[in-house]
């Protein structure tokens, strides 16, 4: 079975053409308030220039909608020699000649016309629907990349950041504890009646898992700051020999956008200094940090299969999903919460809130075992290599989405306060490379061993405050 092979997942076309236009509308909100000197950026390893950035998320829509289902002309003549991002290496994006500002949205709005203007055609089917869902879910990703950048380039927040409030209160405090999981196996992956998925996500394959304890919550901003006095970014036995010549060549030490402050510590937040939040999420930590906190604090990062099992399993002692000779799908939930979508009481995603939140917030957020926003807030790394599952072959549309990257990447999982609701689920793989800490990156721990006579995880109601 193929990505988009599955009937059951149709979209009426009206509701795909409101989708490309809400999702038109952010994008160009991502840049709208700055001038054009600030669209010009340096070359940085973890930037795009901006320019190219907004030609790129309508190209993929002309490539990957357009021309595959009316085999029509791109709307831009050679725009595959500019945008397309396999074709055109990171470092000469700075030396094109890319269109002005004007041009360039001229050009993202003509895409965006001549896609409502298929979709006002009627739908096809399965394809079609699939196929807007990833120029969508493709643009999503795009917008939380703006956003990072502009924290990076010192920018301010774009207008979208903080527009409502979240239900849940953002000042909710700590949340100490772990949970602890029997082991056992477990159907790591996706379903394939899921409404849309990528090729690393395919299929749900068993996986056995030794017992385990996982934190309930991620490491918060006083905590990584208790590692950061103590000396740990000069402590070269707290760090992996990649992570210790990583620190070593940047300088480090303390996080990226933390400065010293008398006493204490603040954080640039956008063009902004702030006090650290010392029980939001640490943020903006690379791989190689949240490895050496993990052995100064006598932890360790979970895997993937650990980190999916205690967000997906339905069972309040997880033996529904894992302890069990056969998994079946039935007890995986698609959200930590159950299969209902993401609101604002549920999890701290969308920009809706101006950044993170605490980690006891979103108590409505809570895994049937106990663990909390493990949707939204941050993005969550493991401590695993991104590979592909068994039986991996190259059948989606957009084929350079995982394939390049095995190997060398990290898996992430959860999605960030920046990130688009549509785009989060318990299954979801990011991956990036294990010294990026530009990206809305945290993490939450394991204990490094089960201890004896350990209580089962416990429902939300009676876990450990």
């Amino acid at each position: 079975m193929n990505a988009i092979d599955d009937k059951h997942h149709t979209l009426p076309a009206a509701q795909l053409a409101t989708m490309v236009q809400e999702a038109h509308e952010r994008t160009l909100e991502c840049v709208a308030d700055l001038h054009d000197a600030q669209l010009e950026v340096p070359l940085l390893e973890i930037v795009n220039p901006l320019r190219w950035e907004l030609g790129h998320c309508a190209f993929f829509y002309d490539a990957f909608v357009l021309r595959p289902r009316r085999g029509r002309p791109a709307v831009m003549a050679h725009a595959g020699d500019l945008y397309d991002s396999f074709g055109v290496d990171h470092d000469e994006r700075w030396h094109l000649d890319l269109p002005e500002r004007r041009a360039t949205l001229d050009y993202m709005a003509r895409v965006k016309d001549a896609v409502l203007e298929d979709l006002a055609r009627g739908t096809e089917g399965p394809e079609q629907t699939y196929l807007h869902l990833l120029a969508l879910i493709h643009s999503d990703m795009h917008c939380e990349a703006f956003t990072y950048m502009r924290q990076t380039l010192g920018y301010a927040a774009p207008a979208f950041v903080g527009r409502h409030a979240a239900a849940s209160s953002a000042h909710a405090g700590p949340l100490a504890g772990d949970v602890a999981f029997a082991g056992g196996r477990f159907l790591l992956g996706t379903s394939p009646d899921a409404p849309f998925v990528f090729d690393n996500e395919k299929w749900a394959h068993p996986v056995e898992l030794a017992p385990f304890r996982i934190a309930r919550a991620p490491v918060t901003q006083s905590e990584f700051a208790a590692f950061v006095d103590a000396g740990g970014y000069l402590a070269r036995a707290l760090w992996s020999r990649q992570g210790w010549g990583w620190r070593t060549r940047t300088g480090l030490q303390h996080p990226p956008y933390w400065q010293r402050a008398g006493g204490g510590w603040l954080r640039r937040d956008f063009d902004r200094m702030v006090a650290l939040e010392p029980h939001a999420p640490m943020v903006h930590v690379s791989w190689y940090e949240a490895e050496a906190w993990c052995r100064w604090a006598g932890r360790r990062l979970p895997t993937e299969a650990e980190w999916e099992l205690a967000a997906s399993a339905a069972g309040a002692d997880a033996d529904v999903a894992a302890g069990s000779d056969v998994p079946t799908l039935a007890a995986k939930r698609r959200y930590p919460w159950g299969q209902g979508e993401p609101d604002d009481t549920r999890a701290n995603l969308d920009a809706g809130a101006a950044g993170c939140v605490d980690v006891a917030a979103f108590a409505a957020s809570d895994s049937a075992a106990g663990c909390r926003q493990m949707i939204g807030n941050v993005w969550e790394w493991t401590a695993s290599p991104f590979y592909p599952y068994p039986g991996f072959v190259v059948d989606h549309p957009y084929k350079e989405y995982s394939a390049p990257w095995f190997g060398y990447r990290k898996v992430l999982r959860g999605g960030s306060w920046a990130t688009r609701p549509r785009f989060a689920h318990n299954a979801l793989r990011n991956f990036f490379p294990p010294h990026r800490n530009d990206v809305y990156a945290g993490f939450r721990t394991c204990a490094l061993a089960q201890p004896p006579h350990s209580a089962p995880a416990q429902p939300p109601h009676s876990a450990p405050a």
